[in-house]
């Protein structure tokens, strides 16, 4: 997580003793269609999905149009610069006011490289194990690089790009698997605050999800002047919709805030060139559980991402592998899961992961975690992630 994070309370906790060992061999996930390359290769409380204004290929609903009309949004001037435009009638905030215009070639490799961790958007406020539901904080969980190729050892795990006001930023993402348009999903599952700044604030711009990033976990040096093949093997896919929790647009914070429970949001994506679904392209997606199991007899939970922030330079995939204990950041809110890792910013929004009856489903994604960078936290999905995500399959899935 980003420098910025205020300390939680000191560590309390020994290490939990890593039994489901079968974790990491279950995600080690083969891609089953074309490789890199190849060419053949809201209703409360579940928050409200929105369309994204687009190209040529997109239709703009009349809704959105005269909601840009009265922001003074014009699409063409949007896509050429006037997105800089930060002033606070500019920044749209209600879930049914996301625009997200596809700007061809914005997201090249040395854009993509320089992006920066969302250290603001991360952070909690001090959260003592005095609720009476948290556990003792674990112990830190180094994290390790993944295996490459990622698209054969991972699970269909890439970064997030989004531009905020304090320029381009970076997060993870997951293609989890749409029920109701299966092997053809165009779903992403990532952090709230990866594509919202919460309460006071407004939708991220020019967001787009690239799956398997630095595929063959290349250095810096060795990317210095990389195609965009090497960097986005699958190509780049942009968000036309996009849903977050209602609790994470009224009551997100940069400090996480009361809707750090509530910080998850899923993308609809379309590639920017094409036409195949992203599961069809990268081959894999994964399930979501939504059936909150407790901590205790959740077994292990492994985290994977691209952490950004130092000492890391968000070019190459991690995960930490721990069994989870409970944090609670209010009595008022859900409980959060919390593993010990020490990854830390732009590995937000990565999904986290149980193998269920021999499956590997996402169970939460990073959100949350202390300055100095030794545990994660992620929301429990329960039953207004569950229709959120319900809504974005069952309205948008198909197109």
């Amino acid at each position: 997580m980003g420098s910025t994070r205020p300390s939680f309370a000191s560590r309390r906790g020994r290490r939990r003793v890593l039994a489901a060992t079968g974790l990491v061999a279950a995600l080690a996930l083969t891609a089953t269609a074309c490789g890199p390359g190849d060419d053949k290769a809201a209703d409360k409380p579940g928050g409200t999905t929105s369309q994204a204004a687009g190209d040529d290929k997109i239709e703009i609903p009349a809704d959105i149009a005269d909601k840009l009309k009265e922001h003074g949004i014009d699409v063409d001037r949007w896509k050429n610069g006037e997105w800089k435009n930060w002033d606070q009638d500019k920044w749209l905030s209600e879930a049914k006011d996301f625009v997200n215009p596809v700007i061809d070639g914005l997201w090249k490799p040395e854009r993509m490289k320089s992006a920066k961790d969302p250290d603001k958007t991360i952070s909690a406020k001090d959260a003592s194990a005095d609720q009476g539901i948290s556990d003792p904080a674990p112990s830190p969980v180094t994290a390790t690089r993944e295996k490459t190729p990622y698209h054969e050892n991972a699970a269909p795990v890439g970064k997030v790009f989004f531009d905020s006001p304090e320029g381009s930023m970076v997060c993870s993402g997951t293609i989890v698997k749409d029920p109701r348009n299966p092997g053809k999903s165009n779903l992403v599952w990532t952090a709230g605050h990866c594509v919202h700044a919460g309460g006071g604030g407004g939708w991220y711009r020019n967001i787009a999800f690239v799956p398997a990033y630095n595929d063959l976990g290349k250095s810096e040096s060795e990317l210095a002047g990389a195609a965009q093949q090497e960097i986005a093997p699958y190509g780049q896919y942009w968000a036309d919709w996009v849903s977050t929790s209602d609790e994470w647009i009224q009551g997100g914070s940069e400090s996480g805030g009361e809707g750090a429970a509530y910080d998850y949001a899923v993308l609809h994506v379309k590639p920017e060139s094409g036409s195949k679904s992203l599961e069809e392209t990268v081959g894999t997606a994964l399930d979501v559980d939504f059936s909150t199991p407790a901590a205790a007899d959740a077994g292990a939970m492994g985290a994977w991402g691209y952490p950004a922030a130092p000492p890391y330079n968000g070019l190459i995939m991690h995960k930490c592998v721990d069994r989870p204990g409970r944090l609670s950041l209010s009595p008022s809110l859900p409980t959060m899961y919390r593993i010990g890792c020490t990854m830390t910013g732009g590995s937000s929004g990565g999904g986290w992961f149980r193998v269920v009856d021999g499956t590997t489903k996402l169970v939460s994604n990073t959100s949350i975690g202390p300055a100095d960078n030794t545990w994660l936290a992620g929301p429990q999905l329960g039953k207004g992630a569950e229709t959120l995500f319900d809504n974005m399959s069952r309205e948008y899935g198909a197109k």
